[in-house]
């Protein structure tokens, strides 16, 4: 506790470095408050659980101000006339590592023009009401000094001073107004004051602030002391309510880049009417396809649709409020390098230069020689085609051999052909990059739950005669006994689109079902699949089943079986498990924060961190990814009704209340309650990577968010009269998911532990479960045999004219079942781009300025044992990652799972848990 006291600064003895030795303390007010004081303390958290943090105690105080004896001649009753006396402000103001040309001269002419009075102006704001005006007391304003001195200043941080007069009545600053006269916005880090004797007053920023004559009102900046809605000081209440106006905005108008507004709306901007009839898509959102709100932009209808949005392509900027887009170093790290130039440069080339034989992958050596010699050789492109593209592109040609030269994928890298074995095929299923689709089987065979009027018979294909020679000696009803079979299961979802997937040119695809079998081992063994077409009519054979091979001809039918499983697999890890539950699933939730919490509110300090850069993301998936024509389009197999695809699962499966760990293990039934648990449950794959580390991760994550809570609820009625609380997960519910809002499922908000159980789940989604399906894409997914997006053709039948092409040369037929070169090189760009963390990533467990982004000491101790806790659990993965007993992460050749190791240096790691959804 004194160690978090210290770092932040508020020891009622400590004196600041303005104060000089020669000044005296004499007391501002009597019924002000410095800090929130609480009775009890604990020691620094090591391990699970955390130690409680008691229920808070306000301790009012009085403050007192640090004054210059030269300031005071005689003090001899302290109701006279208040004593004026200044305080300093240290602002620290980022600057951006690269500015291009108008920049440059905007920010000169603002330096100039900070000498003839075009300041940038700050003034205090008490946390206490001026009994005159029943608003809150104010300090003089004061002015950034040496703008203009420190306009070359090329460091990415410049810190400036200001000096304000205030008088010994004050009081305690609890919020900063600045007001831009500027022509430029700047960003604006923070702001700690100086002067009061109660120590530094720390203000987090983190915020653009935009110029007067764009935005006139003055921004609004609180103090790092968290306060529930019913607490917060007199003087600032009136300011918390216009700063959450001001963020909800009016819900009209076209939104300016520079806005910091946060409101709702449907998807109607994927398609592109305008472009013609290939390029509408539906709305998603609504009673008819339902689907989570997204960011609204306010942008006006295309031309030839009132209800779809109007499209803002490449190069042009989606908006987001503004303190959402992406800080410089990431926006470097994403615009750069194979993305940019495939996607934007050098893709319509390539086209152009290669349509008349869109080239296929003729022979695995074609996908080892991009990561040996690169795209843009084994192409061949003609000379005149490499003499056009850009100066610096052709540069790096000549320096690479090969523009596009890719990485290895870790897939292959320790051993190239692993991904041919069923036991590889089997552990991506517990510890790939789609790790979260693997049930239970509880009854032989499955069931559809399709309507059989419309898809035709429920049954499965599936009989015992195709598993039982695979069962270790079992029948199947033993092995469904002892929890030994199980499932991936795409049938239902694939089913209903099929005809239309099938229909479009180049896209074939099944409705799959594979059944696992756990061995002795702790591994799974595939032993069946089963691969269904639509039912056309009752004597068609609309369904049949692959079991593992005999022979030269079924081995090949087994690896076609395998990749049409793999490309399901995409498919639903791509739209479902990541785009949906962790991407447009989490958006509502962010939205709502922003408008109904204050930043003063102990649980938006809490989200904060798992907020930042979704919306940004989001909107570039909009714009580039999940759009008509874009690269998911492109690259999977449903084409263009990938998007319908994810509605239709967000309307038949996803559900909140199971969207934590435990609760979605049970759910599959790949755990059962056991109280003798650490986290509660007993899982029926003990090595199943992903579960173990993520139970691990989960209930650090509880622990935490616990104790975080019971400091501020000691008792459900504060849960309950939390009016910003109450507002914020209404509207997640009631607006960001109005489609859902009437399921029952939802849980209620009444009690610490409803909103312990709420917030784990949120901070769950935004990092752990982010990172375990997206870190590993490129890892897993840039080798597109191991697990192609896209297939091309169907398994060819003794009947199919294709069989014999399949029966002279079956590697070429599965090659030419694979995307064409042209489309892998794009998803391999694509994920790579996504697999990548950037140099200013936040990890679980870290904070920018972790010792003041709260002003509650304990708070702030109990987050330093978090972060001890997440870095005991990093040593656990590893050691479990060298545990020769555990044959799905450690052996010859296996990868180690790491996906949810906490930490991760930039690039394409294949590791490390960030705070939010970021990529």
């Amino acid at each position: 506790m004194a160690l978090a006291k210290e770092m932040m600064g508020c020891s009622l003895i400590e004196r600041s470095s303005f104060v000089s030795s020669s000044k005296v303390f004499l007391n501002c007010s009597g019924n002000a408050t410095c800090f929130r004081q609480r009775q009890n303390r604990f020691p620094l958290v090591k391990h699970v659980p955390f130690p409680s943090v008691h229920s808070r105690k306000v301790f009012k105080a009085p403050v007192v101000a640090a004054i210059s004896e030269d300031l005071i001649k005689a003090v001899p009753n302290q109701k006279e006339k208040p004593v004026e006396f200044k305080v300093r402000a240290s602002v620290t103001i980022r600057n951006k590592n690269k500015e291009d040309f108008k920049e440059t001269l905007a920010k000169h002419f603002d330096a100039f023009a900070d000498m003839f009075g075009r300041h940038v102006v700050l003034e205090l704001i008490s946390n206490e009401q001026d009994p005159k005006s029943n608003g809150p007391k104010k300090s003089s304003e004061a002015v950034l000094k040496d703008w203009s001195k420190k306009a070359n200043v090329k460091a990415e941080r410049v810190y400036y001073t200001a000096e304000f007069t205030v008088d010994s009545e004050f009081g305690i600053p609890g919020a900063i107004t600045v007001k831009n006269k500027h022509h430029q916005e700047f960003f604006l880090e923070s702001i700690t004051i100086e002067g009061f004797a109660c120590g530094p007053l720390h203000f987090p920023c983190n915020s653009w602030v935009q110029s007067s004559k764009n935005h006139s009102a003055k921004r609004i900046f609180f103090s790092n002391q968290p306060y529930l809605p019913n607490e917060a000081p007199n003087g600032l209440r009136a300011l918390r309510e216009k700063e959450l106006r001001d963020l909800r905005g009016n819900g009209r108008g076209v939104r300016k880049l520079s806005d910091r507004v946060y409101d709702f709306d449907v998807y109607n901007d994927l398609g592109n009417p305008d472009r013609g009839i290939d390029f509408a898509r539906p709305m998603l959102g609504g009673n008819k396809i339902p689907y989570p709100r997204r960011c609204r932009t306010g942008r006006l209808p295309s031309e030839t649709d009132m209800s779809a949005e109007s499209r803002v392509e490449k190069p042009l900027p989606m908006y987001v409020p503004r303190d959402e887009q992406f800080e410089e170093s990431k926006r470097n790290t994403f615009s750069a390098g194979r993305f940019r130039a495939v996607l934007h440069n050098l893709l319509p080339l390539l086209k152009a230069s290669i349509s008349v034989h869109n080239r296929d992958i003729n022979s695995f050596a074609d996908i080892d020689d991009l990561y040996k010699e690169g795209l843009l050789l084994k192409l061949g492109l003609q000379q005149e085609t490499v003499k056009k593209l850009p100066k610096m592109v052709t540069k790096l040609q000549e320096s690479s051999e090969g523009l596009l030269k890719y990485e290895t994928p870790k897939v292959v890298s320790k051993d190239k052909f692993a991904w041919l074995r069923d036991d590889e095929f089997g552990r991506q299923a517990l510890a790939g990059v789609n790790p979260v689709n693997i049930e239970r089987l509880t009854s032989f065979p499955p069931v559809s739950r399709l309507d059989p009027e419309i898809y035709g018979p429920q049954e499965s294909a599936l009989k015992e005669e195709h598993i039982v020679g695979q069962l270790n000696g079992m029948t199947v009803q033993q092995a469904l006994d002892e929890n030994k079979l199980f499932i991936v299961d795409y049938h239902d979802i694939y089913l209903p689109f099929l005809d239309r997937i099938n229909a479009l040119d180049g896209r074939k695809s099944y409705a799959t079902r594979t059944i696992f079998f756990l061995t002795p081992t702790g591994t799974l063994k595939p032993v069946a699949i089963e691969l269904s077409l639509p039912h056309t009519t009752p004597q068609s054979r609309a369904k049949h089943v692959v079991t593992p091979p005999v022979d030269a001809t079924t081995n090949w039918i087994w690896q076609l079986a395998k990749a049409h499983v793999c490309s399901n697999d995409a498919g639903v890890h791509q739209l479902v498990n990541h785009w949906l539950r962790t991407h447009a699933c989490m958006e509502p939730f962010i939205l709502a924060a922003h408008r109904q919490m204050s930043v003063m509110h102990p649980i938006f300090k809490l989200l904060d961190p798992h907020m930042r850069y979704t919306l940004e993301i989001n909107a570039l998936a909009r714009q580039n990814l999940i759009n008509a024509g874009g690269v998911i389009e492109d690259c999977f197999t449903p084409g263009r009704y990938c998007m319908e695809i994810s509605a239709a699962a967000y309307r038949s499966h996803w559900r909140f209340d199971q969207e934590n760990l435990p609760a979605d293990l049970i759910r599959r039934g790949i755990a059962v309650p056991d109280p003798t648990q650490p986290h509660g449950l007993k899982l029926l794959i003990e090595d199943y990577p992903y579960a173990t580390d993520g139970l691990l991760i989960w209930n650090a994550l509880e622990n935490w968010v616990r104790t975080y809570v019971n400091h501020y609820y000691p008792n459900s009625s504060l849960i309950c009269s939390d009016r910003e609380l109450q507002n914020w997960y209404y509207e997640s519910v009631h607006i960001g998911h109005a489609d859902l809002s009437k399921e029952s499922w939802w849980p209620s908000l009444k009690t610490p532990e409803d909103l312990v159980s709420i917030l784990t789940t949120l901070i769950w989604l935004a990092s752990a479960q982010h990172a375990a399906l997206n870190f590993g894409q490129y890892p897993y997914g840039g080798y597109v045999p191991n697990r192609p997006p896209l297939m091309r053709r169907l398994i060819p039948d003794e009947n199919d004219p294709e069989y014999v092409n399949f029966l002279a040369d079956p590697q070429k037929y599965f090659l030419l079942a694979l995307p064409s070169l042209l489309q892998a090189t794009k998803f391999m760009a694509v994920v790579d781009n996504l697999s990548t963390h950037s140099p200013d990533e936040e990890y679980l467990g870290e904070r920018q300025h972790p010792s003041i982004w709260s002003g509650d000491a304990e708070i702030i101790e109990a987050f330093y044992g978090f972060s001890a806790e997440i870095r005991r659990i990093e040593k656990e993965i590893e050691r479990r990652n060298a545990d020769p007993s555990l044959k799905n992460r450690c052996g010859a050749g296996v990868l180690p799972y790491e996906l949810l190791a906490p930490s991760s240096d930039p690039g394409v790691t294949c590791r490390g848990v960030p705070n939010s959804v970021s990529i």
